[in-house]
């Protein structure tokens, strides 16, 4: 069989087997094998139509799940966290020497950017199967027809306004290809959002939002509008597509709701993010919603690993205790203070920035960052049982009490204070957001349950609507309209609200969307489409620097957002314990598109984005839909 680019190539299987209206199981990416069920034998009624749309939604879950998510890669390259992983060279942290268009970029190991590529163009491809066949079948009704068309047009719209924040320029592909093409062309970014632009103003008319849990809305199509509007530099009409969401059916839940409603220790930002919840017909905040159960077909294997990813590495003998010198913190399950299980086993992959876990947290009436919903360090307690011992070799006094905080002071004497790897080891971590219960496996399993279990997930919840129409009247210049938004998701929160409108600009949305929306927003895919708005309007940004197109890959506001915010990246003598720097330049603003797919598409030019190597080869990008 000839080598193929089988990511957006015509011969891409469809994403589902589609029999009677039901579809099979397969991977998150890509069938097992070819299907033995192609679309002419499958989509032949409405009904196997309306399964297709569906199959759309479980490839959107895939950035959010399974161990070192996708959603690890978006996060490390922003102001808001770095690759914690200290054992090993090959993490995406020296991001100068590791992020390069023929590195290994789909791992566990290494990082997820290849993963992104290669899932948006497969879900394109599936929507297009759709939207190509639309007119195939007998429809009892226009609206019938219309609601399964603008599904498709939304997924397709997702996928890309995520892959021009991710990759810049990238191949255009509006219909069903039934050959090998090796002929793809670059079109402008611009040109892309502007067709989703159209596509998504049809879902907006056509979808309902009456529609079960899971599905796409029309409040969803209208938050996504919002986006696209924002990157086209279209304020006035993000907010009109924003005020559909907010004017809609949709609510912030501000009260008590939900599996734990009665439990007087809690409180609505803990109920917000149960499990249980997120897809309850009662929650009016959740505009699109991914399910993964573990009593469904198709769930995602060991779960979302929320926690491992997340959480910092407490359990393997970096804390110690002050006394004893020796190992001060266990996860072992049986023991009074069973760690584990009230916080998951994590080993640190996502290292929050100060920025994210200390410097944006002020105000001390905030849930968001309140006991209970929040995880400090010295929150945990020594609870290793050996400290009980009394023949010399433990250290009763210290067991049970809580952990002593790491001081820069005492670097040389760091057991003393609590850890020897304070990057991967002693970090705060939103735990009313990444704690999932316990699953059906045995306990005794170390991955289950402290991993984190399957769980639904907000991909759009009413509170970033808000923030988006916010971020609008900062472009606007309206900074009180601005402020009263994004007082609506402090008050929730019961925050001090913002009280001078003057001070209200684009950092202050990215401190708020940080606040309210860890692994939920994609932020690196944000920054870079505010850094792209920034430098299409030459509105000069809050740290007094002006931006343009022409030195967008060597000047721009992403990297100077982060270099002044992320500690680990401005700061050259961060070192991990396998010898890492922590580095990263302006042209990381975009990734590099894998070079296997420019390799294989032999009779045309996929462009590389400059600052990585092959980009001198580039031609000009389309300038119009072919």
């Amino acid at each position: 069989m000839k080598k193929m680019n089988k990511n957006i190539i015509a011969s891409i299987a469809i994403a589902a087997v589609f029999i009677a209206g039901g579809c099979t199981k397969r991977s998150e990416l890509f069938p097992e094998a070819p299907s033995k069920f192609p679309a002419d034998l499958t989509l032949t009624t409405p009904a196997a139509f309306r399964s297709a749309a569906l199959a759309l939604n479980p490839s959107v879950r895939f950035e959010f799940f399974g161990d070192a998510a996708p959603m690890l890669t978006e996060s490390i390259f922003t102001d808001a966290a770095v690759e914690g992983t200290t054992d090993k060279t090959t993490p995406a942290q020296d991001l100068n020497a590791r992020i390069t268009p023929t590195a290994n970029l789909d791992s566990d190991d290494y990082n997820k950017i290849a993963r992104y590529w290669y899932a948006w163009y497969a879900g394109i491809h599936d929507a297009n199967v759709i939207i190509s066949r639309i007119d195939n079948v007998q429809w009892t009704s226009a609206n019938e027809k219309n609601q399964i068309l603008a599904t498709a047009y939304f997924h397709r719209a997702y996928r890309y306004y995520r892959l021009v924040h991710e990759f810049g320029d990238v191949p255009l592909i509006l219909k069903e290809e039934t050959q090998v093409n090796t002929g793809y062309f670059s079109t402008q970014r611009m040109v892309i959002l502007k067709q989703m632009k159209t596509d998504l103003e049809f879902a907006v008319s056509s979808l309902t939002d009456a529609n079960n849990k899971g599905e796409v809305s029309k409040g969803a199509a209208a938050h996504l509008l919002a986006k696209v509007d924002l990157a086209l530099g279209l304020f006035d009409e993000a907010i009109a597509a924003a005020n559909l969401a907010i004017n809609g059916p949709y609510h912030l839940m501000t009260g008590r709701f939900g599996v734990v409603a009665n439990d007087v220790s809690k409180n609505v930002i803990w109920d917000l993010h149960r499990p249980e919840n997120k897809s309850l017909a009662s929650n009016s905040e959740a505009l699109y919603v991914v399910i993964d159960r573990e009593t469904l077909e198709g769930a995602t294997p060991n779960g979302s690993q929320v926690m491992r990813n997340c959480v910092p590495m407490w359990h393997n003998g970096t804390i110690l205790s002050p006394g004893a010198r020796k190992s001060g913190i266990s996860d072992k399950v049986t023991e009074e203070f069973p760690l584990t299980l009230w916080y998951g086993r994590g080993i640190g992959r996502l290292r929050g920035t100060p920025y994210a876990t200390k410097y944006i947290w002020t105000d001390t009436t905030d849930l968001r960052h309140a006991p209970g919903n929040w995880m400090n360090m010295t929150d945990l307690v020594y609870n290793n049982p050996n400290l009980k011992k009394t023949d010399g070799t433990g250290d009763p006094t210290w067991y049970g009490k809580k952990l002593q905080p790491y001081t820069a002071a005492n670097v040389g004497q760091m057991f003393l204070n609590g850890a020897r790897d304070t990057i991967r080891a002693w970090f705060g971590w939103p735990h009313y957001k990444v704690f999932i219960g316990s699953g059906p496996v045995a306990i005794d399993k170390w991955w289950s349950p402290p991993r984190g279990t399957n769980t639904d997930w907000y991909v759009f919840r009413l509170a970033e609507t808000y923030l988006l129409r916010a971020e609008a009247y900062i472009w606007k210049g309206q900074y009180s309209q601005a402020m009263a938004d994004i007082n609506m998701i402090r008050t929730r929160a019961k925050a001090q609200p913002l009280i001078d409108a003057s001070r209200v600009n684009i950092g202050t949305i990215l401190d708020e969307r940080q606040r309210e929306l860890y692994w939920e927003e994609p932020r690196k895919t944000e920054l870079t489409r505010i850094a792209y708005i920034f430098a299409q309007t030459s509105i000069p940004a809050y740290n007094g620097q002006t931006y343009n197109m022409a030195s967008f890959p060597t000047k721009n506001f992403f990297y100077d957002r982060i270099m002044e915010k992320n500690d680990f990246y401005k700061n050259p003598n961060v070192i991990t314990n396998s010898g890492n720097h922590y580095t990263i330049s302006p042209y990381h603003v975009l990734w590099p598109v894998p070079q296997r797919e420019i390799d294989l598409n032999i009779n045309g030019r996929i462009n590389q984005n400059k600052g990585y190597a092959g980009a001198e080869m580039n031609v000009a990008p389309l300038d119009k839909i072919q």
